[in-house]
C-alpha cells in the first residue's frame, strides 16, 4: 500500500526487452537520488508513476535499481516504456503518517492532459478520464495521478468521458515529475479505494470489474 506522497523523483535510464515477442515485458533500470536506496531490499515494492513494482536488483554505488514489468502491465499503464523522469514512492510502513490517501498502486485507467497552465502561484491541471471512471470522481474527493495523491477541484461529465480539474501548488511541481506534463500527455489514474468499495456495496454495477471497460473506451496515448 501507498499514500500518494512522492518520496523521490527518479529517471528511467535504460530499457531492455525480456523477450522477442509482444507477450514479453521489459526490464527497467532506474536512477534515483543519493541515499534513496539505503533502506531498500530485494523484493521491496516501489510505486513508479503510480504503478506498484518489485525491486529485482539494486546498486547502491550507482544509485540504481531494476524492475521487471510484464507486457500486461505495460499495456495498462503509461510512461513506463520510455526514458525520462518518474515519480517514486516506497511502500507504506505501519507506523508511517498517511499524508495523502490510501493508494494500492494499481492503475485503473489512462487519462489525457487537456490543459496545464500556471494560474497565480499555482498550476491548473485538467485531465480527461476514461469513459466509466467519472462516477468515481467527486468534488473535493481524492485521485492519484502518476502516483501523486491529489484533490479534485471540479468534475465535468462529457459525452466521451469526464474531465476533472486539479490545483497544483509550487511544492508539488518542485518535488514531483508532474511539472513535465503538457497538453496531450497520458497519465496513470487510480481512483479512491473507498469509492471502489462503495460502488460494489451499493450494487450500482452488475459487474465487479466495471473499471475494465475504462481501458477500452477511454482515451489512450
Amino acid at each position: 500500500m501507498f499514500t500518494g506522497i512522492i518520496t523521490g523523483v527518479g529517471r528511467i535510464a535504460a530499457l531492455h526487452d525480456l523477450g522477442s515477442s509482444l507477450s514479453h515485458g521489459k526490464r527497467l533500470t532506474l536512477e534515483v537520488p543519493t541515499g534513496y536506496l539505503d533502506d531498500v531490499g530485494l523484493g521491496d515494492s516501489i510505486a513508479i508513476n503510480g504503478a506498484c513494482m518489485t525491486v529485482t536488483s539494486f546498486d547502491l554505488a550507482a544509485h540504481q535499481f531494476t524492475i521487471d514489468i510484464s507486457a500486461e502491465s505495460l499495456d495498462k499503464t503509461c510512461g513506463l516504456d520510455q526514458l525520462g523522469k518518474v515519480n517514486l514512492e516506497k511502500a507504506l510502513r505501519a507506523h508511517d503518517r498517511l499524508g495523502g490517501h490510501i493508494v494500492s498502486g494499481h492503475v485503473d485507467g489512462i487519462g489525457l492532459v487537456t490543459h496545464f497552465a500556471q494560474v497565480g502561484e499555482s498550476w491548473e491541471l485538467r485531465i480527461q478520464a476514461p469513459t466509466g471512471m467519472g462516477k468515481y470522481l467527486a468534488y473535493k474527493g481524492s485521485i492519484t495521478i502518476n502516483g501523486v495523491s491529489l484533490t479534485v477541484n471540479k468534475v465535468s461529465d462529457l459525452p466521451d468521458g469526464c474531465e476533472f480539474s486539479i490545483n497544483l501548488i509550487p511544492h508539488t511541481i518542485d518535488n514531483t515529475a508532474l511539472g513535465t506534463l503538457q497538453t496531450g500527455s497520458p497519465v496513470n489514474l487510480e481512483i479512491d479505494l473507498i469509492a471502489r468499495y462503495v460502488e460494489r456495496m451499493l450494487g450500482n454495477d452488475a459487474s465487479a470489474n466495471s473499471l475494465s471497460s475504462a481501458y477500452a473506451a477511454g482515451p489512450h496515448p
